[in-house]
C-alpha cells in the first residue's frame, strides 16, 4: 500500500498501472479539504492529453492500480 500524506499530495506524480485512453502519467493539480482537514476532492491531470479527472484520493494507496512517480 502506498503511503500518502494528504498535506503533501499536491503536485505529486502518479503512474496508472492500467492506462485508459493511452493516459498513463498523472499529476495531482487540485485538492479540496473540508473543515476538519480531510481531503474532500482530488483532481488529477493526464500529462499528455491534459484531461482532468476527479478521483477519491484513497485510490492512490492501491499499489495494484497506482505507482508513485512516473515509471
Amino acid at each position: 500500500m502506498n503511503r500518502i500524506n494528504p498535506a503533501k499530495l499536491m503536485k505529486s506524480k502518479w503512474t496508472a498501472l492500467e492506462p485508459r485512453n493511452k493516459e498513463k502519467h498523472f499529476l495531482v493539480t487540485e485538492i479540496e479539504f473540508n473543515e476538519d482537514g480531510s481531503v474532500n476532492e482530488c483532481i488529477i491531470e493526464a500529462i499528455m492529453s491534459k484531461n482532468i479527472y476527479s478521483i477519491d484520493w484513497v485510490e492512490l494507496k492501491d499499489e495494484n492500480k497506482w505507482l508513485q512517480g512516473w515509471k
